[in-house]
C-alpha cells in the first residue's frame, strides 16, 4: 500500500515506471460522471488476459484495464459512483476506474458512520505528481469525515530497496511536508513510520501466523533469493492496511492504490478473514456447501417452497421436524429440481457437486439457518456465542446453527463476541484503483528520466519547461488538427489537466477535451496554458510546504532514525 516511484499507487513498491495505456474505447465503458471525459490515455492495445501481471515491485504497466475486471475480480467504479456523496473529481473523470467493496465505505460516508482511508509511501525519492493523486484522495476522505492515515513504509524501503536510514529520513520528511501542504490535517489524522509503530509490528507478527511461503511465492514471485526482511515487510504492509481498525473499532477502510498493488489488497482481505474467530455462512442441512453450491441449493429451496405454498396455501416450508401435517422439503427433492435447472454460466460447474451433496443427504430435511463455524475462537468465546444466540439453535462440536437470526444480525453478533474476547473482529479492507499517468515524453513515466515526470520539488520554471516540451496527442500539422481534431485520450498534456491542473473544475477539463477533439485547440496554446498552470501550482505548493514545516515539530513522528543496518536488495 505504499507508493511506487512514479504512479498513483498506494501499497508498497518503487519501480521507475508509470504509464497509462488502456484502450481508448474504455472512456465510455469505465465510468464518467457529470459529462467529464474519462482519461485512459487510449492506445489501440488490448493485451490478452495472460499478459496482465500485477507486480508490486516491478515495472508497472497495464495494457488493458478491462482485463483486471475479468482476471482479478476488480469491480468497475462507475457501478458505485452514484452512491458516493460529493465524489472527488478523480472519481468523476474515470481516473479512479475500479474498486473492491468501496460500496461499504460509500454507505458509511453517506450515513455519517465511522470509516477510514489509508495509504502509504515508500520514501525512495522526491514526491511527484503521481503521489499527489494519492495524497489528494486521503485528504478528500478525511474531509468527508473519515479517519485518515498516512504511513511511511521505511521498513520496506530499507529491505526491498536497500536505502540507508539517513536517506529514508530525508525522503520521509519531504513526503509528509507535501501531504500537509496539500491539506492533510495532522490533528485529525495519523501519520506514522512502520519502524516506529509497535502496534503495527505486533499485528504483523500475528498475521504472519496465518500466511505461508507458498502463497507469498504465488502472489509475489518470491523465491530462494528473496531476503527474509523483504518478505517480513510485506506482512508488515498487511498490518498497515488493517491498522485503522485497531483504532476505536473495526470499520470500513479504503486503501487507494494502483492496480499493480492489488496483490497486497487480496492478501490483506484474505488475512482479515483468517484472523476472525467465527465464519458466518448460510446453511440448509447438516452438510457444508461452498458459495456456488449454496446459491444453487437456495434456488432449489425457494422454488420448492413456492410450489408447496401454491399447493397448500401455507408458507411452503413444511415442518422440518416432521411433527406437523406438511411435508418438509428434503434433500433428494432439491436434487431432482437441480437436475432440470439451467443455472447461470458462473454456477454451471457447481451444479453436479451440489446435486451429489444433496443426493448424499437423502431424506434429510432442508431448513435454512445461519451457521457459526469456529475458526479461531477461544473456548470462552465459543461458550459465550452459544449463550447469546436467541431463539432456536443447535450446538455441534465445531459450529452452532441458529434458526431465528438473519445473516447481518449474525455477523454483528460474531464480531461483538470476538471483540469482547480479545479478538480483532476485522472487516475486509476496501480499495480503489487509479489509472497510471503517462510520461511527459511519451510512454512510461520514469524517475530516471527527469523530463518524463514532474517532482513536487521542481523549480516552477523547470516544471513550466517540462510541460512545454511534453509529447501531445496532436496531429502532424495545425491544418490537420483543425480538420480532424486532436486525440486527447492519447495526450499526456490532457492528462495533466484531468489529473491535476483542472482541479475540481469539470468545465475546464471538458473544455480542453472538447476543443482538442473538435480541432479548435492547437497543441502550442494548450501546452502554454498547462505550463502556466503547472508553474503556478508548483510555486503555491512549495510555499505551502515551507508553512507546513512548522507543523512537523508538533507531530508524533521521528525524522531522525537511530536504526543501523545496510538494507536489503539493491
Amino acid at each position: 500500500m505504499t507508493d511506487h516511484d512514479n504512479a498513483p499507487r498506494g501499497t508498497s513498491a518503487d519501480p521507475d515506471v508509470d504509464t497509462t495505456d488502456a484502450d481508448a474505447a474504455d472512456a465510455d465503458a469505465i465510468g464518467v460522471a457529470a459529462d467529464v471525459p474519462a482519461t485512459d490515455g487510449g492506445t489501440d492495445t488490448a493485451a490478452g488476459a495472460d499478459d496482465v501481471e500485477l507486480d508490486p515491485w516491478g515495472s508497472a504497466t497495464v495494457d488493458d484495464y478491462r482485463k483486471l475486471f475479468e482476471e482479478f475480480g476488480i469491480e468497475e467504479f462507475d457501478e458505485v459512483l452514484p452512491d458516493v456523496p460529493h465524489p472527488h473529481y478523480l472519481m468523476r473523470r474515470g481516473v479512479i476506474f475500479g474498486h473492491r467493496e468501496y460500496d461499504a465505505v460509500a454507505e458509511a460516508m453517506a450515513n455519517d458512520e465511522p470509516f477510514a482511508a489509508l495509504s502509504g509511501f515508500m520514501p525512495t525519492g522526491d514526491p511527484h505528481i503521481g503521489h499527489k493523486l494519492v495524497f489528494d484522495e486521503i485528504i478528500w476522505h478525511q474531509q468527508q469525515g473519515g479517519d485518515a492515515f498516512g504511513l511511511i513504509a521505511d521498513l520496506e524501503a530499507h529491505s526491498a530497496r536497500g536505502l540507508s536510514w539517513e536517506e529514508i529520513d530525508e525522503h520521509a520528511r519531504s513526503y509528509v511536508l507535501s501531504l500537509l501542504a496539500l491539506g492533510f490535517d495532522p490533528e485529525e489524522g495519523t501519520v506514522y513510520r512502520q519502524s516506529d509503530n509497535r502496534e503495527v509490528q505486533d499485528l504483523a507478527f500475528e498475521l504472519g501466523s496465518k500466511a505461508n511461503f507458498s502463497e507469498m511465492q504465488a502472489l509475489y514471485g518470491f523465491d530462494g533469493e528473496t531476503n527474509v526482511s523483504h518478505m517480513q515487510s510485506t506482512i508488515t504492509q498487511m498490518a498497515d492496511i488493517l491498522y485503522p481498525q485497531l483504532v476505536d473499532e473495526p470499520k470500513p477502510t479504503v486503501v487507494p492504490v494502483g492496480p499493480d498493488q492489488d496483490p497486497h489488497l487480496r492478501l490483506s482481505r484474505d488475512l482479515s478473514i483468517r484472523m476472525r474467530y467465527f465464519k458466518v455462512t448460510e446453511a440448509f442441512a447438516s452438510f457444508e456447501l461452498d458459495d456456488d453450491e449454496r446459491q444453487l441449493v437456495r434456488a432449489a429451496y425457494d422454488a420448492l417452497a413456492a410450489a408447496n405454498a401454491d399447493e397448500s396455501g401455507s408458507d411452503g416450508t413444511g415442518d422440518a421436524d416432521g411433527t406437523g401435517d406438511a411435508d418438509p422439503i428434503r434433500c433428494e427433492a432439491a436434487a431432482d429440481w437441480l437436475e432440470t435447472y439451467d443455472p447461470p454460466d458462473d454456477l454451471a460447474d457447481a451444479r453436479e457437486s451440489a446435486i451429489g451433496t444433496l443426493r448424499s443427504g437423502g431424506k434429510e430435511p432442508l431448513r435454512p439457518r445461519v451457521r457459526f463455524l469456529d475458526r479461531n475462537a477461544t473456548e470462552g468465546a465459543f461458550e459465550d456465542l452459544i449463550e447469546r444466540i436467541d431463539g432456536e439453535k443447535r450446538v455441534f462440536e465445531g459450529h452452532v446453527d441458529a434458526f431465528d437470526l438473519d445473516r447481518p444480525a449474525a455477523e454483528a453478533l460474531a464480531r461483538e463476541i470476538e471483540l469482547d474476547h480479545d479478538g480483532f473482529g476485522f472487516r475486509q479492507p476496501s480499495s480503489i484503483y487509479h489509472r497510471f499517468m503517462s510520461g511527459l515524453t511519451g510512454g512510461k513515466m520514469s524517475s530516471s528520466i527527469p523530463a518524463s515526470h514532474i517532482s513536487l520539488l521542481d523549480d516552477p520554471e523547470d516544471g513550466r519547461e517540462k510541460v512545454k516540451a511534453a509529447t501531445t496527442g496532436g496531429r502532424s500539422t495545425a491544418e490537420e488538427q483543425r480538420e480532424r481534431g486532436g486525440k486527447p485520450d492519447e495526450c499526456p498534456v490532457y492528462e495533466l489537466y484531468a489529473y491535476l491542473l483542472a482541479g475540481d473544475d469539470d468545465d475546464l477539463a471538458r473544455t480542453v477535451y472538447d476543443e482538442c477533439r473538435g480541432g479548435d485547440r492547437l497543441c502550442g496554446g494548450c501546452k502554454d496554458q498547462a505550463a502556466e498552470l503547472m508553474a503556478e501550482f508548483l510555486a503555491d505548493h512549495q510555499e505551502k510546504r515551507e508553512e507546513a514545516a512548522e507543523l512537523l515539530a508538533d507531530m508524533d513522528i521521528d525524522f531522525d532514525s537511530d536504526r543501523r543496518g545496510t538494507g536489503g536488495e539493491h
